[in-house]
């Protein structure tokens, strides 16, 4: 098994992430936030699944699973099948990121069962919760219907408008179902923490998004920035797990709002070609992994089949090419043999 097909799918999101990062604010929100957190869900696999194949041919070596597959350990040995130390390495990461990815989410079961058990206790009034806090927050929690959360605190600091389009933000997270997102981007930077700037650029359009819906429900696209920016100079802790208004690069989201929308003519081809780059490097690392995958398969049915070269011989061919040459033999022995 070649490293390179480890590596590629691990690296990969090095390369999206520059992309993506001049991609997104030339994409209009909704397809920003959709594209990013897609690409970091298939960059997550792919990754996750380049290290699993590694692992699948290591375990192949023992000899119950060698027997019960009818392959010989020597012979995967022999045709390269198998690196034992890439194995070994592969399976250590994986177990690394299995117990994170545990730890995480049980971190988020805590918080969601604390931060609702807290709400209970509060009155809602049209689905907000008004907690009677002096520290400034407000944040949009799903479960239960959903439920906006605004303190006192940033109420008293927000003229009326001003609040109905802070509202309308949190509003638009639930009901464009934000939390989703959110808990696919964070569980692929858990298990890949190389998206993490990716997952931070998807973030970021999230919360551009609800930006665009409140400023369109509202209808002035001023008092909404300056709904956010006073939020932002308010608030001094973020909230784990909830998209609030606060969230993001606020300078970046006030000067979006306060900028002249471009025209959709002129957006369309940038859009399209930010796509483009994005989805390229996503395919990418989703092609090199089923391509491990692939050639570990082949190298199974090879050593099945007793195909291995003697000494020397996969040197003056070449390991791709004799695999190739050799899969083939072996799925014309096996075509034959369902024909007969």
């Amino acid at each position: 098994m070649d490293v390179a097909e480890v590596i590629v799918p691990l690296l990969l999101p090095l390369i999206a992430w520059p992309a993506a990062h001049w991609a997104a604010p030339r994409l209009p929100p909704p397809w920003a936030s959709w594209l990013l957190t897609a690409s970091c869900v298939v960059l997550t696999i792919a990754s996750t699944a380049a290290l699993v194949v590694p692992v699948l041919a290591g375990l192949t070596l023992l000899p119950a699973i060698a027997t019960a597959d009818g392959v010989s350990p020597a012979d995967l040995l022999d045709s390269g099948a198998v690196s034992i130390p890439l194995a070994a390495f592969c399976g250590l990461a994986l177990v690394v990121l299995a117990i994170s990815a545990w730890r995480s989410g049980l971190r988020y079961r805590a918080w969601f069962r604390a931060l609702h058990t807290e709400l209970d206790r509060h009155s809602r009034d049209g689905g907000v919760i008004i907690v009677p806090d002096r520290e400034p927050v407000a944040f949009a929690v799903p479960g239960r219907g959903g439920r906006i959360v605004v303190s006192g605190g940033l109420l008293s600091a927000l003229r009326p408008r001003e609040r109905s389009a802070l509202l309308a933000h949190e509003a638009a997270h639930l009901r464009l179902r934000h939390h989703v997102f959110l808990g696919a981007i964070a569980a692929s930077c858990v298990l890949n923490p190389l998206v993490r700037p990716l997952g931070g650029t998807a973030r970021f359009a999230l919360e551009r998004w609800a930006d665009e819906v409140a400023a369109h429900r509202v209808g002035d696209r001023r008092i909404l920035a300056t709904a956010v920016a006073k939020a932002a100079l308010a608030t001094r802790t973020a909230v784990s797990f909830a998209p609030g208004a606060a969230g993001g690069h606020v300078p970046r989201r006030v000067a979006a709002l306060l900028a002249t929308p471009r025209p959709r003519s002129v957006l369309a081809p940038v859009a399209l070609l930010g796509m483009a780059v994005v989805l390229g490097v996503t395919a990418g690392a989703a092609g090199t992994a089923l391509d491990s995958a692939t050639d570990l398969h082949a190298d199974i049915e090879i050593a099945r089949q007793g195909l291995c070269p003697p000494g020397g011989q996969e040197t003056m061919l070449g390991q791709a090419a004799y695999r190739e040459a050799a899969f083939v033999a072996v799925r014309q022995q096996n075509r034959q043999c369902a024909e007969s």
